[in-house]
This record gives structure tokens, sequence and C-alpha cells, in this order.
């Protein structure tokens, strides 16, 4: 389950920076995860109780915003949707697409006392 280690990987850098603004405990941590990004959420989520326990962000609210992806067909141009990573412009039907984003996998924010 590599949730866990993304989560205490988050925890680490977010302590840290915690640190070294001077703050104490941190109460929140907003993530970004995309839905490309190979990460399951519900997981992530679990994980986190456990990686922040006896730390600093113990007891720290978790928000996590699943950005969509995006694609564009190399072909046409066409902007779209798309929910893998083999998708078909709905446009010109053509297999090149270029994922743009729903990869991202980033602390937006945290919040310290």
């Amino acid at each position: 389950m590599h949730e866990m280690s993304i989560a205490l990987s988050v925890i680490e850098v977010v302590v840290d920076k915690a640190r070294e603004e001077g703050g104490g405990r941190v109460t929140g941590i907003e993530l970004v995860v995309g839905k490309l990004a190979g990460v399951q959420v519900e997981s992530l989520r679990f994980c986190f109780d456990a990686a922040t326990r006896d730390t600093l962000a113990d007891g720290a609210e978790l928000l996590i915003e699943e950005s969509e992806g995006r694609g564009r067909c190399e072909a046409c141009g066409e902007r779209f949707a798309v929910t893998n990573f083999f998708a078909r412009c709905p446009a010109c039907g053509q297999f090149r697409v270029t994922v743009e984003s729903g990869q991202e996998l980033a602390v937006r924010s945290f919040t310290i006392e």
C-alpha cells in the first residue's frame, strides 16, 4: 500500500516546514490528488490518521481535492476530460491524446497554531 508512504512523506514535509516557520501544532492539511495519480483517496485518508500519530500533525484535519483528468488531442487540438491514459478524442476519434492534468499529488496548504 503506497498510500502509507505518501502519507508519511506528506507529514514529514509539512511538519518540517511548520518547524521552520516557528509554528506549533499542525491543525489542517489540504492536498490536491489527481484522479489519474494512482492514489486511492480513501486508503490515503486511513493512512493519514496512522501517519500523524505522535507528530505535530496528530489530530490534524485532512482535506483532499480530487482533480479531474484533462487531455488534449495531438491530431485536432480538442481538449476534453479523460479517465485513463489511453483516451480517444471525442472530436476526431484519434488515440493521440496527451494527458495535461489529473496526475497531481501536492500539498496545497496547511495550517499551524
